[in-house]
């Protein structure tokens, strides 16, 4: 028989005084604990002249601090079977790590040494720009990750929406150990971070393990918040880049919406019957049907005050052009007639599997969780969400199709010969 599960048990937060903004959702039937800590400051936040600093600084904090070396941070979770890691993004900079409960207090105490004890040495940041300009290459020799970087500058022009996330040759080439400490200085601090943890912890028990490793004792200083920074995209067109290769590599795409538009869910519906798997229309006619493509598919990204969506399609240089106006068609079929109610409730059921076998893991309700307290939005529990989806009918997917959807619309660049 199937078992009911059980209740969410919903976000809680505390808010410390130093301005610490701490959730945690306990998630039954698991032995471990996810915790992450976002900073309000990433590429979205630079100037062009240091673009690439908040990546910078990322990688610099694992170098070493005040009680650990580089090594004994790589093992200090490592050897308890857990992990830890971090990326930076358009708008935030996250460290996360993944134990066992028991090992919660640690976790709580390296990600505290690592983030707010890092010593910013001079000799580190040598050796760790040779580390990026190696990262730069080697996005630079991978095309079907390079013309993305490409889309998202087309798209966005000169604004820090368009900048590389690991910054230029140049700009890497130039920073100064006084641009990492200064934003150190000005972003790493309470009312700057979210914490967020899911899994098997007590939320009372969290905030106590936090303040035992240093957290709640972090002082206050300039709280003025991050500017949040709104983005016009750049009119639409399509540029080919010439580049050696055995494949075209295309990616078109437009603006969309923030994170907490409520469209959101239409455009996530719509882009999974698109390109969302085998069953998708263009998986089926690029790939299936006519044999184009080996990938294809759709992708999407929401921010605080806008958003992006996609196509990328790989094919033979020769090929291209019939596979570009494949994917054309199919946008202006979809954007002129919307989407049957047969096709939108296959679509249906398709996302809210995809959530909800999502969120069946702590690392997908910490992020969930902290995502509420980024984007200033309500939370909504699991029921709630799948009631939205369930809304979206027939007309709401028109409108979405027909605004977002236009061939005519969308950015394009091609990588590769011809």
């Amino acid at each position: 028989m199937p078992r009911t599960p059980a209740p969410e048990t919903g976000v809680q937060r505390t808010v410390l005084p130093n301005g610490l903004t701490v959730l945690s959702e306990f998630y039954p039937g698991v032995r471990s604990v996810a915790l992450g800590a976002w900073v309000r400051a990433a590429s979205v936040h630079e100037a062009r002249e240091v673009m690439g600093v908040s990546h910078m600084l990322e990688h610099m904090v694992f170098k070493g601090t005040e009680h650990r070396t580089a090594h004994q941070l790589a093992l200090s979770l490592e050897s308890l079977g857990g992990s830890l890691d971090a990326y930076t993004s358009r708008e935030h900079t996250s460290f996360q790590a993944r134990v066992l409960d028991e090992h919660l207090p640690q976790a709580a105490d390296v990600m505290f040494d690592l983030m707010f004890q890092p010593l910013l040495r001079a000799e580190d940041l040598k050796l760790e720009r040779k580390v990026v300009l190696e990262e730069i290459s080697m996005v630079e020799d991978t095309p079907d990750d390079l013309v993305f970087e490409m889309h998202n500058e087309a798209l966005w022009g000169a604004h820090p929406m368009g900048y590389s996330i690991l910054g230029t040759r140049d700009t890497v080439s130039s920073l100064k150990l006084d641009d990492l400490r200064a934003l150190h200085t000005r972003a790493y601090h309470p009312p700057h971070v979210v914490v967020s943890a899911a899994g098997n912890v007590d939320h009372e028990q969290l905030v106590r393990v936090l303040g035992e490793a240093g957290w709640a004792g972090l002082a206050r200083r300039d709280e003025t918040p991050m500017p949040e920074v709104r983005a016009t995209p750049m009119p639409a067109g399509m540029r080919q880049v010439e580049r050696d290769g055995a494949q075209s590599h295309v990616v078109m795409g437009s603006a969309t919406v923030p994170h907490r538009d409520p469209r959101r869910y239409s455009l996530m519906l719509v882009d999974t019957l698109l390109g969302g798997g085998m069953s998708s229309r263009l998986f089926q006619k690029v790939r299936e049907e006519r044999g184009l493509a080996y990938s294809v598919y759709t992708f999407q990204s929401f921010h605080s005050l806008t958003g992006a969506h996609g196509v990328y399609v790989g094919t033979a240089p020769e090929t291209r052009a019939d596979a570009l106006s494949a994917v054309q068609d199919e946008l202006r079929r979809m954007a002129d007639e919307g989407i049957p109610e047969d096709e939108l409730a296959q679509g249906r059921q398709q996302l809210k599997g995809q959530i909800t076998l999502g969120l069946e893991s702590p690392s997908a309700r910490m992020y969930r969780a902290a995502a509420v307290e980024l984007y200033h939005e309500t939370f909504r529990p699991l029921d709630e969400v799948l009631r939205c989806i369930d809304a979206i009918d027939v007309e709401t997917a028109r409108a979405v199709c027909a605004e977002f959807f236009r061939p005519e619309s969308q950015t394009v660049i091609s990588l590769g010969p011809g």
